[in-house]
């Protein structure tokens, strides 16, 4: 219906001018409809186009133009607007005699070898390049006709050549049916390809056109390299060869985008009126893209002018046929170089079998190659690029500009003593270790002994960019006890295949600065190699807080190694820098633990000292907190332990802040003691559970309550439906109870089923649980709901429906049904369990949340910090055990949107069985 919208348009713009005769404009607009219909290859656009035309001529709203030409123009205008389809177009041509040109193949064979030798050149260039000019694609009918000629005289002599440029660029005449034989000579001989799909409407027929299984002479097959030309004025069936070629990958296109021609465009005679519609009868589709070449045309793969083709050409068949040895030779130098020895065979089986067919630079190869390595292994330290690129980023580019960074020429180490007794220590070099034995005693003198006595020590590596990685274990060594023997790092080296591993020396020389101080370092973007390798450790070894800019991510231990014979290089790391956790630094820059510009790192140093001055005592209280409160004391008593453990093992250095001292705390409390619910955050203001009194509604405010919090319905089969999306307190329930009844109860208590909807209640108040399941039960005998332990006041209760409700009970015999979704939670879920538990309810939706029936919220310390603990622990009354912290899992899991409608079947169903009485 679409189409007849926009054929429509074309009736109403053809008709805005002055008219003469309504009869001859209107057969005028019915036969050109019909030939439309007839004719046009996407007949599917101009579907009611008729019956719309019709009743416009009815309507009276068809006018006649005084002008034939001008009448034509306007059509041709509509008609291209409406479909979109610049090829059609009206003319008025009463002289117009139409020139049918003779067939080709229809011609002596004297002339057609005449025509053949005129539109195809051939030679056979240097480095045995074949070069092979086609400017009319010849049908198959005279193919078979001048086969053996064809072969003997051109593709003979260009078939043994070892790539090929194909040269349509000024190929403007041919035949489709020429299509299969050449890309048959492309292609190997098993399996046949699919290669055009052609659509003609005057006949209503699709052909498919297919490579072929036998051909005259030898194939030039799908190894060979083949470029093909193509230019603007490349058009009709050259574009269709250049379209197949392109998209197979088989070739690639060099030039400009082509002309955008049509399989076939027909110009048919509109009666004996002297007009004439020019129109695409055929349409062409191609099997892999589902779209075609016609009106948009060829786009190159590399777009150069196309008198520059052949040079172009020239230089890509050179580029793409190096490519094997181009991948082979970098293979080899990642196989023997590597240092993740375990990773190289399938590093290799992915180059073995990648597909190159879109490289057609150096460039294009880098990014190819990078692409399909990272692929398999996500190591930034391997990659390949043009010695340009490492020419442009290499570091003496990126030291250029260090105007914020002055002096980086002072000696070795610079120490000072900042205020509140805080060392300062900066070096701009990791020094050899023969330097450093060489000055050991002036640095034992002027850098260990003045810092030995300062509370906190802030090494300055803003400025270092890097040195000598054997180095580290002598200045780490410093920052450890003398007698811990700590493992620091290993390094794993490829070319010798051995593994070292480092620990600190008990032979350093003056005091160390021990492993219980605080040591914070400074970084900026200019920190590399070796400076980064510090940093990282300090953070790895949980010795050290990092505060500044994330490093350069400039690495010591990869080599590059130029591909031979190509302007490609390849940096491969030859040895492994591995922690204590068995983890091996890839680079890409250490992330401080506070991010700041450089220049406040210092004064962000000092403020972070200031508040790791409290974070023991702030641990402490959480653990105490945890063990005085927590429903299972052996748990809390357990977690309480890893938290001093943790500290003393200086995982909290990398806390900077409250938010992160509350993340981290959380972490470790949850992974401790398995339990989500368990939280640590931090508020300017004092939370408002501190104050989680009910306030009881007024009588004004009840209205609103209710249909806030409510929603009720009686769907058929007097089936309830009941939503509610939070869990209030007992005393307001009471409060609303009277509103309560009649505006939700007395709806729904003489249902024959109900279905409750808690997929959107997060929770609230579990103090009402007893008395919503108490309208589920009989009055007698009271039933057990479950048995409460509060581990802050350590009483046990055993919760029980109430003898006396408000209203109307609904009764221990009719259908529940509970919905939930994963955000039900707290009170809410603690509902649904009870009554799945005691088989009251069937559950369908997703698992709910796992909150806790009670959670406390208490301070800790006198800081912003407040920790959230589950405080009381519900046992089930049927099996006597602590219920899960896994939230409650539904009889029917399904999506939670799906829920209700999942709950309406099941209830039908159990009706329609109940109604036919079985």
């Amino acid at each position: 219906m679409a189409g007849t919208v926009r054929v429509f348009a074309l009736i109403i713009v053809a008709c805005q001018v002055l008219f003469i005769g309504a009869s001859f404009q209107s057969a005028l607009v019915l036969d050109m409809a019909k030939i439309l219909l007839d004719n046009y290859c996407f007949p599917e656009n101009l579907v009611g186009m008729q019956e719309a035309i019709q009743q416009a001529i009815s309507s009276g709203e068809i006018l006649h133009i005084s002008d034939r030409k001008t009448l034509a123009s306007v059509l041709t205008a509509g008609v291209q607007g409406a479909l979109n389809d610049p090829r059609l177009s009206v003319s008025y041509e009463p002289n117009y005699t139409p020139i049918t040109p003779p067939a080709l193949q229809s011609l002596p064979t004297e002339q057609l070898i005449r025509i053949i030798r005129n539109t195809v050149k051939l030679e056979v260039m240097d480095n045995n390049v074949g070069y092979l000019r086609i400017d009319r694609i010849i049908g198959q009918e005279t193919v078979s006709k001048l086969g053996r000629l064809l072969h003997d005289n051109i593709w003979k002599k260009v078939a043994h050549t070892s790539a090929m440029i194909f040269d349509l660029r000024f190929s403007t005449a041919g035949e489709l049916s020429g299509l299969p034989y050449i890309v048959s000579y492309f292609s190997d001989s098993e399996p046949l390809l699919h290669i055009d799909t052609i659509y003609e409407r005057p006949t209503n027929t699709t052909k498919e056109l297919w490579t072929m299984p036998t051909l005259l002479g030898e194939r030039y097959g799908k190894r060979k390299e083949v470029i093909v030309l193509i230019s603007k004025r490349t058009i009709g069936a050259a574009e269709a060869v250049a379209y197949i070629l392109k998209h197979l990958k088989r070739a690639v296109i060099v030039g400009e985008r082509s002309a955008g021609g049509s399989v076939k465009v027909e110009k048919l005679s509109v009666g004996d009126s002297g007009f004439y519609v020019t129109v695409p009868v055929a349409r062409s589709v191609n099997p892999v893209t589902g779209q075609s070449w016609e009106v948009n045309g060829v786009s190159p793969s590399v777009t150069v002018n196309p008198k520059e083709g052949v040079a172009k050409a020239k230089s890509l068949i050179a580029i793409r046929k190096a490519l094997p040895k181009t991948v082979k030779r970098v293979s080899d130098i990642i196989k023997r170089f590597y240092s993740f020895k375990d990773k190289i065979p399938a590093l290799l089986n992915q180059l073995a079998k990648t597909d190159f067919f879109t490289v057609v630079s150096e460039e294009d190869l880098a990014a190819k190659l990078n692409y399909e390595l990272q692929t398999v292994f996500e190591d930034p330290r391997l990659n390949i690029k043009t010695m340009q690129e490492l020419s442009d980023n290499g570091l003496d580019a990126r030291l250029e500009d260090h105007s914020s960074f002055d002096h980086l020429n002072d000696p070795l180490f610079k120490l000072e003593i900042l205020s509140g007794n805080n060392g300062y220590l900066r070096f701009d070099r990791f020094p050899t270790p023969t330097i450093l034995i060489g000055l050991e005693d002036r640095i034992k003198e002027k850098v260990w002994q003045p810092v030995k006595d300062t509370e906190n020590l802030i090494i300055d590596l803003r400025y270092n960019t890097g040195g000598s990685t054997e180095a580290l274990p002598i200045l780490l060594s410093y920052m450890f006890d003398i007698s811990s023997n700590t493992h620091l790092f290993s390094i794993y080296d490829s070319i010798r295949n051995t593994t070292a591993d480092y620990h600190t020396l008990r032979n350093i020389s003056g005091p160390s600065y021990g492993s219980r101080k605080g040591i914070y370092i400074l970084t900026s973007y200019y920190t590399a190699e070796a400076g980064e390798e510090f940093a990282y450790l300090m953070q790895s070894l949980h010795r050290g807080t990092v505060i500044g800019e994330i490093t350069s991510g400039t690495l010591l231990h990869s080599k590059t190694f130029q591909v031979e014979e190509t302007n490609l290089a390849i940096t491969v790391p030859i040895i492994n820098f591995i922690d204590i956790n068995g983890e091996c630094w890839l680079g890409g820059g250490v992330v401080p633990d506070a991010i700041v510009l450089a220049e406040d790192a210092v004064e962000r140093a000092h403020e972070i000292i200031a508040f790791h001055k409290d974070i023991q005592a702030l641990v402490q209280e959480a653990g105490d907190l945890f063990e005085k409160h927590y429903t299972v004391p052996e748990v809390a008593a357990k977690v309480s332990r890893l938290l001093q453990s943790k500290l003393t093992e200086g995982l909290y250095r990398s806390v900077v802040d409250y938010e992160s001292l509350a993340s981290q705390l959380t972490a470790d409390l949850q992974e401790t003691s398995g339990d989500h619910r368990l939280h640590i955050f931090y508020c300017e203001i004092e939370p408002e559970s501190f104050h989680d009194i009910p306030n009881i509604p007024s009588p004004e405010e009840v209205g609103f309550i209710i249909d806030a919090l409510f929603k009720v319905e009686v769907m058929s089969g007097n089936i309830g439906y009941l939503r509610f999306d939070m869990m209030e307190d007992i005393k307001v329930v009471r409060a609303i109870g009277p509103q309560l009844i009649k505006a939700v109860w007395s709806k729904l208590v003489n249902t024959d089923m109900l279905i409750i909807d808690m997929r959107y209640n997060t929770g609230g108040y579990a103090t009402a649980i007893p008395l919503i399941c108490t309208y589920f039960f009989d009055a007698r005998p009271l039933k057990h709901l479950y048995t409460v332990f509060d581990r802050s006041t350590t009483t046990v209760t055993k919760v029980m429906t109430l003898p006396e409700v408000l209203g109307q009970r609904y009764g221990s015999q009719k259908d529940i049904y509970i919905l939930t979704s994963h955000i039900t939670g707290s009170a809410a879920e603690a509902f649904a369990r009870t009554m799945k538990d005691l088989k009251r309810a069937t559950v369908i939706g997703e698992p709910t949340i796992g909150g806790a029936l009670s959670s406390g919220t208490y301070q800790i310390g006198n800081s912003i910090l407040y920790a959230s603990i589950p405080n009381q622990a519900v046992l089930s009354a049927v099996t006597g055990k602590a219920w899960s912290v896994s939230g409650v899992e539904p009889h029917i899991a399904v999506q939670a949107n799906d829920a209700l409608n999942v709950a309406q079947k099941i209830i039908g169903k159990k009706q329609q069985k109940k109604n036919s009485g079985k």
